[in-house]
């Protein structure tokens, strides 16, 4: 049974591992802490970017011997494997690691093992403790592996009765300065912000992040069906960060950049682009995460597809009674096909409310 001292060593461990969020893709965000044979701290780290030193070499750098019969808490299971670096569970052993103890299992087969190769060596090996913070911690690459694409955040700006935009189409701003602010953090922790050609044609977007030092730029993508929307000059196709114009085949895009230029597939039903395809293309170029920034149809074509992983919602204490609500057809045409989600935070941010919800698991009798 986990103590309270591990407890405290793992939640510790899981809150180093959010400082990597948005530098160690496509790898996953990881945190240690070692222990001594005492249980005083002795040694943290967090993987900070891809290519460079696990947490666990972090931790044991800083633990120096006296990591030797210590304990190490690390919220994913210590790899197995030598790519362009080496196994963490070989590190663990050569320090005298005595104990450890991981959060999550890894589920890439490639890296999967460091549990049994530390078992077998020995050293007493526990799984679980804090498991669902982890996860939750670490989504954006544990979606990536289990389903083979990235995971989407929709990220909304909304009045109190759910528009975002008034009828004659202004909708800037609604949400408050702090708000904002507040999205510009999410953008530093995606590997790609997603629009729609509707908001590329109202907004001509910038979409890169500002005023967050040192944040790794995203790819910044927009869904432009018939590549009408982005025209030459338009502020997206700035050298600020990277940019992906996603239109359909045949679509005449000659006044677009060719490296910017992504063809895809016509979705099967309906206008745009086929959600899927769009997924799988960014997801072999390593985006591992989607922060979806489009408007209602962008919104409603991914709700549609079912690829949508997480909702953010920014209401403003706001009322307009008239104007496009922030989600258009999703493809739910009675109650009982609702998209039902668990509300897992409600922040104040400024006079305006963050609320943050997951999709729940599907009720009987829906």
């Amino acid at each position: 049974m986990a103590t309270a001292a591990d407890i405290t060593a793992m939640r510790r461990a899981i809150t180093l591992a959010a400082r990597g969020l948005g530098s160690t893709s496509p790898n996953p965000v990881v945190g240690c802490v070692i222990t001594d044979a005492a249980g005083a701290t002795a040694g943290e780290g967090f993987h900070q970017r891809a290519g460079g030193p696990h947490a666990e070499v972090h931790a044991l750098r800083e633990a120096g011997g006296r990591a030797r019969g210590g304990t190490a808490y690390v919220t994913l299971e210590p790899c197995d494997h030598t790519g362009r670096t080496g196994p963490c569970a070989q590190a663990l052993l050569e320090a005298g690691i005595s104990r450890v103890v991981y959060a999550v299992g890894d589920p890439d087969p490639r890296a999967a093992g460091g549990g049994a190769t530390l078992r077998q060596a020995g050293v007493g090996v526990e799984q679980g403790l804090l498991a669902e913070e982890a996860e939750e911690g670490n989504a954006a690459w544990l979606t990536s592996v289990r389903l083979g694409r990235p995971h989407v955040l929709w990220k909304y700006a909304a009045t109190l009765d759910g528009r975002v935009a008034a009828a004659d189409a202004t909708s800037r701003w609604i949400t408050s300065p702090e708000a904002r602010a507040d999205v510009h953090r999410l953008r530093a922790e995606a590997d790609a912000v997603v629009v729609g050609s509707g908001t590329a044609r109202a907004d001509d977007p910038h979409l890169a992040v500002r005023a967050l030092d040192g944040a790794t730029q995203p790819l910044r993508v927009v869904v432009d069906t018939e590549a009408t929307a982005v025209r030459p000059g338009a502020r997206v196709l700035d050298d600020a960060a990277p940019t992906l114009v996603a239109v359909a085949e045949g679509a005449p895009a000659g006044h677009l950049p060719e490296t910017a230029v992504l063809r895809l597939p016509r979705a099967a039903t309906g206008p745009g682009l086929d959600v899927g395809a769009l997924l799988t293309a960014l997801h072999t170029r390593g985006v591992r995460s989607v922060l979806l920034e489009g408007g209602p149809t962008l919104a409603g074509a991914f709700v549609a597809a079912g690829a949508v992983d997480k909702v953010v919602g920014y209401l403003a204490p706001v009322l307009l009674g008239a104007g496009p609500a922030a989600l258009a057809d999703a493809g739910i045409s009675t109650l009982s096909q609702a998209l039902r989600l668990e509300v897992t935070e409600t922040v104040r941010i400024g006079p305006d409310l963050r609320v943050t919800a997951v999709p729940a698991p599907a009720r009987k009798g829906n």
